[in-house]
């Protein structure tokens, strides 16, 4: 089946509501799409009920943020709505992201960047607050030219990263709440962790005996030989193989279209 199992919409700090992002997703001639905002459920009924619409299979998804390692993220699939673990999860989330903004805007203010929280709410249209509005509202005052600079030069740095911290959970604590909304969970991105091959290989063998079910080996920043590595990895230690853009938008993310991977999904959709 065609699918593209990683995006986000306004819920999280995507440009298209959920609504919207189904309906690129049927025009772009998928048969699966997964709705993944970052520790957020809210836009999950919504694109369900689009996708019943349009004739377009969703799946309710989620990322989170694990602790261990800086861009260690967890994607759950099929993930259940209702009161759970992974509710109260997103909560704690929802919570530590409301403060970090605060201390972002004293952060880009002392590096000459100084913008009001109203400037950035309305890039996020009063939506959950992440760096990606930040970014857009940095290009909007022009300090950087494209949110990649944003990110670049002041969001994804060493001493941003120092300073300025959220609420994480411990990825064993991430696989536990995606399993008792009953999801399955996926490793996001390898690459991005920056790990070393062993240090990542035993890192996926310590998240497989946690719960984790299937690796993102096709991703569109992935190298040919990245993805050969992922892949043998997930043969090596019995994961599934998913795949997703990471779509948020081209105003957010301009070199990133909707994907179509052509995945195995019974083991997904059989549940």
């Amino acid at each position: 089946m065609t699918a593209d199992l990683h995006t986000h919409s306004t819920a999280s700090d995507g440009q298209y509501s959920p609504g919207e992002l189904v309906r690129l997703a049927k025009e772009r001639g998928m048969d699966v799409l997964a709705l993944t905002d970052h520790d957020t459920l809210e836009g999950l009924t919504e694109a369900g009920n689009a996708g019943e619409a349009l004739g377009l299979r969703v799946l309710p998804g989620v990322e989170l943020g694990a602790a261990e390692y800086e861009n260690l993220h967890i994607l759950g699939y099929c993930v259940s709505t209702g009161p759970s673990a992974l509710t109260e999860l997103c909560g704690r989330f929802k919570a530590g992201r409301d403060e970090r903004k605060f201390r972002i805007l004293e952060f880009l203010r002392k590096r000459g960047c100084e913008l009001t929280l109203e400037e950035v709410e309305a890039v996020s249209g009063g939506n959950i607050i992440g760096r990606p509005h930040f970014a857009q509202a940095m290009v909007r005052r022009g300090f950087v030219e494209t949110n990649r600079e944003a990110f670049d030069r002041y969001l994804d740095t060493a001493e941003y990263h120092q300073k300025v911290q959220r609420f994480k959970a411990e990825a064993r604590t991430c696989l536990e709440a995606i399993r008792s909304a009953g999801g399955k969970a996926s490793l996001a991105h390898p690459y991005q962790m920056g790990l070393e091959d062993e240090v990542l290989e035993a890192l996926v063998r310590q998240l497989r005996d946690w719960g984790l079910e299937a690796l993102e080996c096709y991703y569109p920043r992935h190298t040919p030989e990245q993805t050969a590595f992922y892949l043998g990895l997930a043969e090596k230690y019995g994961l599934h193989v998913t795949g997703g853009s990471d779509f948020h938008g081209e105003r957010v993310k301009p070199d990133i279209r909707l994907a179509a991977w052509e995945l195995d999904l019974d083991w997904l959709l059989s549940g």
